[in-house]
């Protein structure tokens, strides 16, 4: 028996995925009933003549026939490959040394719960806090946030079980290869996410399933001896001799701690600040901002697949790029949220964020991404570590001033952002609540990023039409793109400086994103046990 892989299995998209063992054997002329254990391993779309559309996918099976026919069969077939296992990864015997207390993960974001998961399964039963509400609850605030524009700083879309993912289109592509990518994707189907984000070239869950997903993640801790308490926010650090001692809970309790894996997000600005004022080793990292850019999801489709809808292809996505000859910086779309929302995604009394958010079924009839422009360390007002996290806070704060104190939105068209001047007819209304008022965003975006922006704008319309046409509108500002900050860390995943902290995922800037983060977190939790044996 002899496990095999063929790719560039090209089918037109209204073909039946049933008939692809038939197809394949047809190619390699052996019965399909000698294919055996197939699976699809990879589903990806070419529409590069639209609207004559395909899926492309990559299959394994195994064959029981002789190994020197199977080598004719490559010779004759470029396609084909041996698959050969691919080596796992382990964790070593547990140490000598024992810990005294039980590990805390700090935050319940992908990176925290990943992280929290491999230590309960090995025994640790890990302590989890976060600063915001269990999902359930936090459904209800952030709801509540939207339609009233009275805000809970503490559980909102950036804070609360599951992170800042939780209230986005769920994507899982990466570009780390890794492999505890696949364990993530493995772990979310088995929590509740569909089995296809194992194949399908741009997986996604979206916040309806992810919800579920992290509710089932925690039980899973909780039933392996973790436990997970919310509304407990980590104020502080107490430290003796460089080495982590205790955490300060509400800025009143003390819960001792020899480690802790640090998975705040990257709004967890307090947990900067106090990290800062303990002196531990911070660096300033860029990041980007913008605008959120909406379209009428048909429009997107025409382009992208040379008709308004296709129900086996679902709403087209797009990913857009733009260098700037004048100044150097890079524009570019990022979350692309097809058939989604944009979203208020404020964390701080007195600022203005967006975002864009999906159901699984992509369905609201719009599109919308932010299309942002690189913002380098030195357009920071200063060398302090956290200059970029106050940068973000100045444009934030424009942009709720200007849109009327209320977390309404600054609004413009495409068309009008280009003109200068303020929109009096949106031909598509924003979809962002609590609600709109239209502005002239330059106002709101420091000029140099605004003047690219403009420039990136025209620059789509060319690749897309109607791309900056008066039915496309903006909103802004889009600054929570990345962490502005890194907390460094060492070949053992602790603090350069600060001995028992495990920095992790994105807040700690090591991921961008839902999968990146998971598998930051796994490592995080890795290094810990590789240093420590569990409670006895």
């Amino acid at each position: 028996m002899v496990n095999l892989i063929w790719s560039d299995i090209k089918m037109p998209v209204d073909s039946d995925e049933a008939q692809l063992p038939h197809h394949l054997a047809a190619r390699m002329k052996i019965s399909a009933e000698s294919l055996m254990n197939w699976r699809i391993v990879k589903r990806s779309v070419d529409a590069r003549k639209k609207p004559d559309i395909f899926f492309v996918y990559t299959v394994e099976f195994t064959l029981d026939i002789p190994l020197k026919q199977i080598r004719k069969a490559r010779s004759l077939f470029p396609q084909l490959r041996e698959k050969f296992p691919v080596k796992g990864y382990c964790l070593p015997n547990k140490p000598d040394r024992r810990l005294i207390t039980r590990p805390v993960v700090i935050g319940t974001g992908p990176a925290g719960y990943f992280a929290a998961l491999a230590l309960a399964e090995k025994g640790y039963r890990p302590l989890v806090l976060e600063r915001g509400d269990k999902v359930e609850n936090r459904v209800r605030k952030v709801q509540h946030f939207w339609e009233t524009g009275e805000l809970d700083t503490e559980s909102n879309v950036q804070f609360g079980e599951g992170g800042a993912g939780t209230f986005s289109d769920g994507k899982l592509t990466t570009r780390i290869d890794d492999v505890r990518v696949r364990k993530v994707l493995e772990k979310f189907v088995e929590f509740g996410a569909g089995p296809e984000i194992l194949y399908v070239a741009k997986p996604h869950i979206g916040t309806d399933t992810l919800k579920k997903v992290v509710s089932n993640m925690r039980n899973r801790i909780e039933c392996l001896g973790g436990e997970v308490l919310f509304r407990t926010k980590v104020t502080g650090f107490q430290i003796k001799q460089g080495t982590l001692e205790a955490l300060e809970i509400n800025c009143r309790e003390m819960i001792p701690a020899e480690t802790a894996i640090l998975a705040v997000g990257h709004s967890a600005r307090e947990v900067y600040h106090f990290l800062k004022n303990l002196g531990v080793v911070l660096e300033p990292k860029p990041f980007a901002i913008g605008l959120r850019v909406e379209h009428s999801q048909e429009i997107v489709n025409t382009v992208q697949y040379g008709v308004p809808y296709h129900p086996k292809l679902g709403p087209a996505d797009y990913q857009l790029t733009y260098k700037d000859e004048i100044t150097g910086r890079g524009a570019y779309s990022f979350c692309m949220c097809p058939g989604g929302l944009v979203i208020a995604s404020s964390s701080e009394d007195g600022g203005v964020v967006t975002n864009g958010m999906s159901y699984f079924a992509r369905d609201s009839g719009f599109s919308n991404s932010a299309i942002v422009v690189a913002v380098r360390t030195d357009d920071f007002p200063s060398n302090d570590p956290l200059a970029g996290m106050e940068f973000q806070r100045i444009w934030e704060k424009k942009s709720y001033l200007a849109g009327g104190q209320n977390y309404h939105v600054p609004a413009q068209t495409v068309q009008d952002f280009l003109d200068r001047k303020v929109t009096r007819d949106f031909g598509l209304i924003p979809t962002y609540l609590p609600g709109y008022t239209p502005v002239e965003l330059h106002t709101i975006l420091p000029p140099e990023i605004g003047e690219v922006l403009e420039r990136a704008l025209q620059s789509f319309d060319q690749k897309i039409k109607g791309f900056a046409g008066k039915e496309a509108a903006l909103t802004g500002i889009e600054s929570r793109t990345s962490a502005p900050v890194r907390i460094l860390r060492d070949e053992t995943g602790q603090s350069v400086n600060l001995r028992g902290l495990f920095p992790a995922g994105e807040g700690a800037g090591y991921a961008g994103g839902i999968t990146s983060s998971a598998v930051d977190g796994l490592k995080a939790a890795e290094k810990l046990m590789m240093q420590y044996a569990p409670v006895e």
